[in-house]
């Protein structure tokens, strides 16, 4: 059998580790593409000997991205960012980078090439992350019309941006807040609602997509088993960090004047756009095929969520889970 080459832009992220040791257990040759090779490294272990080779490239450099996926059978690009910082803006990597990597595979005679966008593209969108990710969708289909493409909702997983942020305020603040566009006190009022999907199930979908006809051409919706508003995650928060927090829900006009101050910070906490895509909420529509089509049964986030927010449960709780875990006959 012929050796199966990949490239990944953006193979370093969260859902991109995933994806490279997963590719790389089914015997693919992996060529990660980032921009800083350093940070990166962690990923070569993953892999026998030579298997996994990570090479700096920016999805803004035309020719080091042709370099990049050339000899690849399939490309995959995970490149986005959730907020803009200088040249990083949506339409640069949402829209241009992805319409360079598309162009470079298409001239390469790639084979099979998958997109990550998000759930809540739309060209009509309050926020520009979205509008920037339904840009994107079309410039890829443009370049690459047999490109499959994923839409997402919130992935969790033990290294996500999502649930350890809450796990972490819950560790430091007294109170968790969530932002709603209606009375708290009611049962409404719970806030946006999300249907996160385990960063397992993406990449399992993504990799058989890499090696199957049927999907080529189409936009997926990968979604968790059930729709949660923004109380009940961080109920869920409170209860496997063992904190016991109080928990308000704010007003939205709270979060956007936050939003302000916040979006200057290193690594914002919160940004306007961000706000404006929190009050859209992230549920798959039900419009398009999702994990289903694949044979995957998504995975509930109160099987996997508890096995990393324990890290953010006092000390003396942790101490004693580690006993537990040592000699389960103690109880």
């Amino acid at each position: 059998m012929a050796e199966k080459r990949v490239t990944i832009f953006g193979g370093s992220g969260f859902i991109g580790r995933y994806l490279v040791r997963h590719l790389a257990a089914e015997g693919w040759r992996v060529r990660v593409a980032v921009r800083d090779v350093e940070r990166a490294a962690f990923l070569k272990p993953a892999g026998d000997v030579g298997q996994i080779a990570i090479t700096p490239v920016s999805v803004s450099d035309a020719a080091g991205v042709a370099a990049a996926v050339a000899g690849a059978d399939a490309v995959v690009n995970l490149v986005g960012i959730l907020f803009e910082r200088g040249k990083r803006t949506f339409q640069a990597i949402h829209v241009d980078g992805a319409t360079t990597v598309a162009k470079a595979a298409a001239a390469a005679g790639v084979k099979r090439y998958v997109h990550m966008s998000a759930l809540g593209a739309d060209q009509n969108s309050p926020s520009a992350y979205a509008r920037s990710k339904d840009a994107g969708e079309m410039a890829v289909r443009a370049a690459f019309p047999t490109a499959t493409i994923f839409r997402p909702s919130v992935v969790f997983g033990t290294e996500d941006g999502f649930f350890n942020l809450f796990g972490w305020m819950a560790q430091v603040f007294p109170t968790i807040a969530f932002f709603t566009n209606t009375n708290p006190h009611r049962p409404s009022g719970g806030g946006p609602k999300f249907q996160p999907v385990y960063v397992g199930d993406v990449v399992e979908a993504i990799a058989q997509s890499l090696t199957s006809e049927g999907h080529a051409g189409k936009i997926f919706e990968l979604a968790g088993p059930r729709v949660y508003d923004m109380r009940e995650i961080v109920n869920i928060v409170n209860r496997e960090t063992r904190r016991d927090r109080w928990i308000i829900g704010l007003p939205f006009l709270i979060a956007e004047i936050a939003a302000l101050f916040l979006q200057f910070l290193p690594r914002p906490l919160l940004t306007p756009d961000q706000v404006k895509q929190l009050r859209q909420g992230n549920v798959a529509t039900g419009r398009r095929p999702g994990l289903a089509v694949f044979g995957i049964t998504p995975t509930t986030l109160e099987v996997v969520v508890p096995t990393y927010l324990k890290r953010f449960r006092p000390l003396q709780q942790n101490k004693r889970l580690r006993l537990l875990d040592r000699n389960p006959d103690s109880i």
